[in-house]
């Protein structure tokens, strides 16, 4: 299989030969042999790379959820970085003091994560080269989409590199996004929570629905990508799209555990395991595993599990909960889990369970499962209910799919 950078250098070149190229980026944006697109790009006798975009957790990757990344020149590279998480908007001094309260208040605006006609002076084509994880709320889909308003603005073309959806492009899971109510940077427009699209599909997808001013758009597609697949079966090397998804056990929890950072159970980041582990000192974490693997959700197991995590939610302090370990991925419903995990909760821990709610709205796209579930509407009418508008977005999105079953 051939991500969308190697087709690009193979096929493509006219896409970029004679001007001077910007390129949104991260450590993920590597060849099947773990070589850098910006390295690649930098490197090629025919390309001009003159300037790089990082979105949130930088183009070394190596920034927190939140953490503010401000300007700076790449000693390897000898280019100009510029942040499209936060350098239009500098936080507060406490930030690092309060990052998951900071992250859920910041990731809630618009403000902050747009490019600025300053950053395109240089440019006259920008790049988008970065895995995405299939996921509505991971930023990396809306960095892009303001990326392309800016570039649509500026006048020049933007291309995509396209690469596979992680978690395969045939599940589709979730509410749709209430639009234009809960836009946000963790959810610009109306798709679900996990999307079944690639980043390539939804640049198409948000070009011709939603943009205010479409793109010159082109995307270099992969070569040999299934809707079907899952990441391994690619035979690329993954690597860690942020500091908390070190797997692809991760991303396949991730569209459901993603939830737990509007509430006040730790996500377990701080953790070897984040997102697979989840709790608070307050959760009986034999009771939980107990009372979830009793309902038998499909695909999916729990085990008890006992963490201290290293910063984030409930930092050096004992935590009970479970550990998720999914044993059938076909099967598996993220959403559906996660939601059935918090009802359980809710049941056991005498009130203590918490919603930061305009954050957890924001998340799922609109207030239905919050309310659902204080008044214990059971997870699976909650799942029920999104069950038309998926059907209405599988319609709508099949026109900009790329890539066949």
């Amino acid at each position: 299989m051939k991500p969308g950078i190697e087709v690009l250098l193979e096929s493509r070149l006219d896409l970029l030969r004679g001007r001077r190229v910007g390129l949104v980026t991260n450590p993920t944006a590597v060849d099947s042999r773990l070589r850098s697109s910006a390295e690649l790009l930098r490197a090629h006798p025919e390309v001009d790379l003159v300037a790089l975009y990082g979105p949130e957790h930088g183009v070394r990757g190596d920034a927190q959820a939140g953490e503010y990344v401000p300007f700076y020149r790449d000693p390897h590279l000898g280019l100009p970085v510029f942040s499209l998480y936060g350098e239009t908007q500098r936080p507060p001094a406490d930030m690092l003091t309060r990052i998951d309260a900071y992250m859920r208040e910041y990731d809630t605006r618009h403000e902050g994560k747009t490019v600025e006609p300053r950053m395109l002076e240089s440019i006259e084509v920008m790049v988008f080269d970065l895995q995405d994880v299939g996921t509505r709320v991971y930023t990396y889909v809306a960095t892009m989409a303001y990326a392309m308003q800016a570039a649509a603005e500026a006048g020049i073309p933007f291309v995509v590199l396209d690469r596979p959806n992680p978690i395969t492009g045939t599940a589709m899971e979730g509410p749709v996004l209430r639009f234009p109510e809960y836009s946000s940077f963790i959810g610009l427009y109306p798709v679900p929570l996990r999307h079944g699209m690639t980043a390539g599909e939804l640049a198409r997808l948000f070009n011709a629905r939603f943009l205010p001013r479409p793109a010159d758009l082109t995307v270099v597609a992969m070569e040999g990508w299934r809707r079907g697949d899952w990441f391994e079966s690619t035979g690329l090397p993954w690597v860690l799209p942020s500091p908390n998804l070190p797997s692809v056990d991760a991303a396949v929890v991730y569209p459901g555990q993603v939830m737990l950072e509007g509430t006040n159970l730790s996500e377990g980041r701080g953790t070897t395991r984040p997102f697979e582990l989840c709790g608070a000192p307050w959760v009986d974490g034999h009771v939980l595993a107990r009372d979830l693997n009793t309902l038998e959700l499909p695909g999916v197991r729990f085990r008890e599990a006992w963490f201290t995590p290293t910063f984030s939610k409930f930092a050096g302090q004992r935590c009970g909960g479970v550990q998720l370990h999914v044993r059938d991925r076909e099967a598996f419903r993220p959403v559906l889990t996660t939601i059935a995990l918090l009802a359980e909760v809710r049941r056991s821990s005498g009130g203590q369970l918490e919603f930061h709610a305009d954050y957890f709205d924001h998340v799922l796209g609109h207030p239905r499962v919050r309310e659902g579930l204080a008044a214990d509407v059971p997870a699976a009418a909650l799942a029920a209910e999104w069950t038309p508008e998926l059907r209405a977005f599988a319609a709508l999105r099949a026109e900009f799919l790329l890539y066949g079953s």
